[in-house]
């Protein structure tokens, strides 16, 4: 019963903060009304591979997108690289380096950085549409410092700070985001998973520079005016997700986890997300998902780029005495159309 009280009062303090935020949940009138929109891009093979059905289930710096309660499951240091070709066939690449280490019995904190690269762009005026003016190379950042604890062996809850940046030569912005999550385990053998995570709410952020201006003559032709124009403030991409895993212990060398997920958007429709994953002697896991929103099926009305489908696998290596250290290699797949799909690898490393 002390266990149920302590989630119920995360539980409302959750849903307050997301009453405060005035997140709606998913209207698709408001598409394209939020900025920032990097904060909904996983950079990370191994939840991408069941494209985030593990909300209740995910553990190390990995959770520092999802859900940053799961940062509480690292046992002392972990350490996480990842490559993503987003888009394939757009050119845009996305690296990420994620850490996580344990202070004290309980706590955990992480530091996570993603950035993304999108080519050198032609520049292009009115007057020369077809460009040879040179080139320019947007940059879009985000970077995030994370705390977390087990508050008990069945609860697990963290806050996370998120710097967002974005830019082109002559104009700029920059705001903060904040997550909350937390994360129940219950069940025989630790096999019932909860998982709530409330993502990306901050203040309002407008872009600046002088990309901005403009410069004409006056009447006569005698002096040039030089006139700012102000940027509309934009919303952060706020969403809330909502995760349950069950594992099904077969024997000590093989599980199988079923998982679900539902994404309540504040500017997009909602999502519901499945998948499923299969471990042998925990070296060995391939997984599966599906996205599923309104119209995903029609090519006519769909509203998002990912067509449902998600696969991913991951090996990972003990090694050490109690072989509690991994190195572990990750790939994750989500279908899309139009491209060729969002291929994500990882290089993990957990002491």
């Amino acid at each position: 019963m002390n266990k149920i009280f302590k989630l119920s009062r995360i539980s409302a303090a959750a849903g307050m903060a997301l009453m405060a935020s005035g997140v709606m949940a998913g209207n698709p009138d408001r598409a394209g009304g939020a900025g920032a929109t990097q904060l909904l891009v996983n950079p990370w093979a191994r939840s991408n591979g069941w494209s985030m059905a593990n909300t209740a289930t995910l553990n190390g710096a990995e959770s520092l997108f999802g859900n940053v309660a799961g940062l509480a499951h690292i046992h002392k240091t972990e350490i996480l690289f990842s490559s993503t070709r987003w888009l394939e066939g757009s050119g845009v690449k996305i690296n990420s380096v994620g850490f996580g280490q344990k202070l004290g019995e309980s706590g955990v904190i992480g530091i996570s950085a993603t950035t993304f690269g999108f080519g050198d762009l032609p520049v292009t005026t009115i007057d020369q549409p077809e460009g040879g003016l040179g080139t320019f190379s947007p940059t879009q950042a985000n970077i995030g410092v994370a705390y977390s604890k087990a508050f008990s062996n069945s609860i697990y809850g963290g806050l996370l700070l998120r710097v967002v940046s974005e830019s082109i030569a002559n104009v700029r912005t920059s705001g903060v985001a904040f997550d909350a999550g937390i994360q129940y385990v219950t069940g025989p053998t630790d096999n019932i998973h909860f998982g709530i995570a409330l993502k990306n709410v901050g203040p309002a952020m407008s872009f600046k520079g002088d990309g901005l201006a403009v410069q004409g003559l006056l009447t006569g032709g005698a002096n040039t005016l030089t006139l700012e124009q102000r940027s509309a403030d934009f919303e952060l991409p706020s969403m809330m997700n909502i995760g349950v895993a069950y594992d099904f212990n077969i024997s000590e060398l093989n599980r199988v986890t079923v998982a679900g997920t539902f994404i309540s958007n504040s500017f997009t429709k909602d999502q519901f997300v499945v998948g499923a994953e299969y471990a042998f002697k925990k070296m060995f896991h391939v997984r599966g998902g599906y996205l599923y929103e309104k119209d995903v099926t029609d090519d006519t009305k769909r509203e998002t780029v990912f067509t449902g489908p998600s696969a991913g696998v991951s090996i990972d290596l003990p090694f050490g005495d109690e072989k509690k250290s991994a190195v572990a290699i990750d790939y994750g797949y989500r279908a899309t159309d139009p491209f060729s799909g969002v291929h994500s690898i990882g290089l993990r490393l957990s002491l």
